[in-house]
């Protein structure tokens, strides 16, 4: 079954939403979600032991989705399983729009009774031509409008953005709408399909590929029902905008485990890994990977060669530095003689060296000499033979300089968002926590709403700009 755009489209963007079978005991997980949501909310409940307390949140409470005055564009149902192919039945008949199946339950269980009903929640949706997500999911977030699938999640225009997310994990899909943000990652949509008994990813990911307010689209995937399509849809998403996903399952034990949670058959994990390459989307291993990779995409930056100019603080950073980078499969190349020609002009050697990497600590007293920080990342920016920058500015020594002296973090954050606005090489600017996790963590973001891709060790720094040049050379069919 195929749903069209405009179902999609009224799924993502509602104007009046009910939530059916809140209650107290679950902290009424759905009302206190859609708390911020700027259209009109509905409950729906029975008990009167719990009407009181919804009416006492502010929300009208009505005995039957039937009795709704008005059309309904999406539904978050959390009844149970048993109650749950009645309550479909009057979706069908309000001609609702979608809805968000949180129960679970079904055949993901591997008992026959969970399969039974789950088959007869497919026949109602099918029959109704309701656009179901999930079970056994968290559903679906559109940030802009309040429309969030957990409570407190970022919501407004601080929060949105040009990401979409597809999880087969409602967990993920809550972590990542939470975190992103705070990375510089702004969320267009996002969807928890949990079973996708129904709309399976195919479907989701069609719909954000032709989704003018997504730009690139991150996936948490167990498995998927058609193998083929799935590669045919993927392989078209990725000519026109960046698909990074991320696959659980990935081990004997993992496999075993994505069974029991959204009932996902196993896909041999060199399989797997082939399908995603041959279709041009991109690998993570992990949700901070995962933000990682999709924030360097972010930044805007393209390049198609491996070659990485460094900058670190100190010796033992810059050897450790090189390693990360060159362990990704980056390469850390001499510079060409007019670089090294420009660096002798100012580089102090006392206590540094200006191969590459450049240990330039003494040469830019720790950032605080921008005027030789800027000279530093202009012949790097010049230097022919580099593709990618990272500066590593030994943030758990600096800190305490930075904390004192504001003006000289202010000059620095400055220059760097300067020169990455200017360059177009992609530069990543680590800083490591090392043992001042909280003051290091505010001193970030100053560099991530500045448009910097700031990422938190040189490991990290150096997969996310592999990811960026693999991405590219696809692109440019030269991988």
């Amino acid at each position: 079954m195929t749903f069209s755009r405009a179902q999609f489209d009224r799924a993502f963007n509602p104007r009046v939403v009910a939530v059916v079978g809140d209650k107290l005991m679950n902290g009424f997980l759905w009302l206190h979600a859609l708390k911020a949501f700027n259209g009109k909310l509905y409950s729906v409940q029975i008990d009167p032991n719990e009407i009181p307390a919804i009416e006492a949140l502010g929300v009208t409470n009505v005995a039957s989705l039937l009795d709704i005055p008005e059309p309904v564009d999406y539904v978050v149902l959390a009844v149970p399983r048993q109650v749950a192919p009645r309550v479909l039945d009057d979706c069908v008949t309000k001609a609702v729009g979608a809805v968000t199946l949180f129960t679970a339950g079904f055949s993901e269980t591997g008992e026959a009774e969970g399969e039974r009903l789950e088959q007869q929640i497919v026949t109602i949706a099918q029959r109704g031509r309701l656009l179901l997500v999930g079970p056994n999911c968290m559903g679906l977030a559109n940030p802009r409008l309040g429309l969030c699938n957990f409570p407190n999640q970022p919501a407004g225009e601080s929060a949105a953005g040009h990401v979409g997310f597809l999880g087969q994990s409602g967990t993920h899909t809550i972590n990542f709408v939470m975190r992103a943000p705070g990375r510089g990652v702004g969320i267009s949509k996002a969807a928890s399909i949990g079973n996708a008994s129904v709309v399976d990813a195919c479907d989701y990911l069609e719909y954000l590929r032709d989704d003018p307010d997504t730009s690139a689209i991150a996936m948490y995937v167990e498995g998927v029902r058609n193998g083929r399509r799935f590669f045919e849809v993927l392989r078209a998403t990725t000519r026109v905008k960046p698909v990074v996903i991320w696959k659980g399952g990935q081990s004997g034990a993992g496999q075993r485990a994505i069974f029991s949670h959204t009932a996902a058959l196993a896909t041999p994990t060199a399989v797997w890994t082939g399908m995603l390459r041959q279709a041009g989307a991109v690998s993570a291993d992990g949700l901070d990977e995962l933000i990682d990779i999709v924030a360097a995409l972010q930044t805007g930056k393209t390049a198609t060669g491996g070659r990485a100019g460094l900058i670190a603080m100190t010796g033992g950073p810059s050897v450790a530095l090189t390693d990360a980078f060159t362990r990704t499969g980056l390469d850390v190349p001499l510079l060409s003689d007019a670089s090294y020609a420009r660096l002798r002009e100012f580089f102090n050697v006392v206590g540094g060296s200006f191969r590459n990497p450049l240990d330039a600590g003494s040469t830019i007293a720790m950032g605080f000499r921008i005027d030789n920080l800027e000279k530093l990342l202009d012949i790097l920016d010049a230097e022919a033979g580099i593709d990618v920058i990272a500066v590593d500015l030994g943030a758990g020594l600096a800190v305490d300089r930075w904390r004192e002296i504001s003006a000289g973090l202010t000059g620095m954050l400055e220059l760097l968002a300067g020169f990455a606005a200017r360059s177009s090489k992609p530069l990543a600017v680590i800083i490591e926590p090392a043992h001042r996790e909280a003051e290091i963590a505010a001193v970030r973001s100053q560099f991530i709403v500045r448009g910097l891709l700031a990422l938190p060790s040189a490991e990290r720094a150096a997969v996310a700009l592999r990811k960026l040049v693999e991405h590219h050379r696809f692109r440019a069919g030269t991988d």
